[in-house]
């Protein structure tokens, strides 16, 4: 189990996932069996093949096309063909007849150590300007008074929260942007909470406080400890904020262990000049994630641009929050890499279907008041356009598509399974159109990571969730307690 067991038994009992993992205790799946309403636990092991029937499948892989009904057949966890029929006798058999076959989303930014704060600064923003409505704001909020109290066991069951409700919403990799490590525990709670929640994640390791914390320097032990393969589900990424006056020390040490560095680049913070001697500089590559991009100059958009980095986008929060218009459009325009991201569920939701909708919504919005004012104006953002952000965009970005964010054989099988006949969508018309402007979470159906299944016809497999939550709601209460905040149900 997790490093830091004797924290996570003690007040988390049952294990995060059960059989459906492959681990010790897993019921096999007899060969050559269609599944019904049981879940195929066998998937993705070693060695056992898995033919999902009948889909219709949105592969975002223009050399594997889109199929109106066709078959994947996975081995253990790798994707080996698809196509329009597929014969396997010894395979277990899924119908997905009445669903879009999809990749999993991959959220590259989101700060999952604050999920039992959740909702908590739905009307703040980032930071205080001085007035009375604003004083409870992100930064003096969260960064300086709650996080400041978290304990490691409080990190464990908010990570992992957070993690199994995105699993349910069909984000199958994120990037956790964590900025909890304020001691080799909390670090090591982090990644026990990532690895128990069963999907693909990058560890992001950013900054922490207090006399304990040992960032930057804990990277080394880190990275040889958990990170030392590259073929399993946690890779690493290294956090090197410029706000911090040790940023070059953290950047060097990114790059001595050849990890990617990713950094928050807001013009509220006053970045800008050192973000452009930066670029100016050559310190740029295209081993660097820029979330937002809010504010930052003409030059620094061609420093990053020439270097091949890449953009994390948070649209909604960042509207919501006062980041600065998101920068869609200026993306767009220099042609660069471009992904998007949750960030912080104590403001907005960490569902993609959310974000997706933000960012084509908002780019049509000023394109269309550009028409509507007889000027030129750019192309209108598709919905193919929006999802190619939420899943092979955000694995270019984390250095991970030769393994994730399509459906192409060779790839892991993160892929999930969307309910085309519900409710809320039928009759289905346009795919691409209905994922991004009609869907929710409730209409994702079934989820696998590298082929394993965890989620199954609308419910998470082996989570015990009425335990979770209730683990959850003693952390938020002891988080409150320290924190000297009163928790008011009602409050604005």
């Amino acid at each position: 189990m997790c490093r830091l067991c004797d924290i996570s038994r003690r007040h988390l009992p049952y294990p995060a996932l059960g059989p459906a993992g492959g681990g010790a205790g897993a019921t096999a799946m007899p060969a050559s069996s269609p599944v019904a309403d049981g879940v195929p636990e066998a998937c993705g092991r070693e060695g056992q093949r898995t033919l999902i029937r009948n889909g219709i499948i949105l592969s975002m892989d223009g050399a594997v096309g889109d199929f109106e009904r066709g078959d994947i057949l996975i081995e253990g966890s790798r994707i080996v063909e698809i196509a329009e029929t597929i014969s396997a006798d010894d395979a277990i058999e899924i119908d997905a007849a009445g669903k879009i076959v999809m990749p999993g989303f991959i959220d590259t930014h989101h700060h999952q150590f604050e999920t039992a704060l959740r909702g908590q600064l739905a009307n703040a923003i980032l930071i205080n300007d001085g007035l009375p409505a604003n004083a409870q704001n992100y930064y003096e909020t969260v960064l300086q008074s709650f996080s400041l109290v978290y304990r490691p066991e409080d990190v464990y069951i908010n990570e992992l929260f957070g993690a199994l409700s995105q699993l349910d919403a069909g984000v199958t990799t994120v990037m956790d942007v964590s900025q909890i490590h304020h001691s080799p525990a909390h670090s090591d709670a982090v990644i026990s909470a990532l690895k128990d929640s069963g999907r693909r994640s990058v560890f992001g390791y950013f900054e922490g406080w207090g006399d304990d914390a040992q960032y930057p320097g804990d990277a080394a032990r880190l990275r040889e400890q958990y990170f030392s393969s590259n073929d399993q589900l946690l890779t690493m990424i290294m956090g090197g904020e410029i706000y911090l006056p040790f940023h070059e020390q953290s950047w060097k040490t990114g790059r001595d262990l050849d990890l990617p560095i990713a950094l928050h680049v807001v013009g509220t913070f006053g970045m800008q000049p050192t973000f452009d001697g930066l670029g100016a500089g050559g310190a740029f590559g295209p081993d660097n994630i820029f979330i937002h991009m809010t504010g930052m100059s003409e030059d620094g958009w061609k420093y990053a641009r020439d270097a091949g980095a890449h953009i994390s986008l948070s649209v909604p929060i960042e509207m919501q929050m006062r980041h600065g218009t998101p920068p869609i459009q200026k993306a767009i325009d220099y042609g660069m890499s471009l992904s998007l991201s949750t960030d912080v569920e104590c403001t907005m939701t960490a569902d993609f279907f959310t974000q997706m909708r933000a960012m084509v919504t908002m780019q049509r919005m000023f394109a269309n008041e550009k028409a509507l004012g007889g000027e030129a104006y750019p192309a209108l953002l598709t919905a193919r356009e929006a999802i190619r952000a939420a899943t092979i965009g955000g694995a270019e970005g984390l250095k991970l598509d030769r393994r994730t964010g399509s459906l192409t054989p060779g790839k892991d099988a993160d892929i999930i399974l969307l309910d085309a006949e519900a409710l809320n969508v039928a009759p289905l018309n346009n795919v691409p159109g209905t994922v991004v402007t009609l869907m929710e979470r409730s209409n994702v159906d079934s989820v696998l990571v590298a082929g394993k299944v965890r989620k199954w016809k609308g419910k998470l497999v082996g989570a015990d969730i009425a335990h979770l939550r209730g683990e959850l709601e003693k952390s938020r209460d002891y988080i409150f307690e320290k924190a000297g905040i009163a928790r008011s149900l009602f409050g604005d």
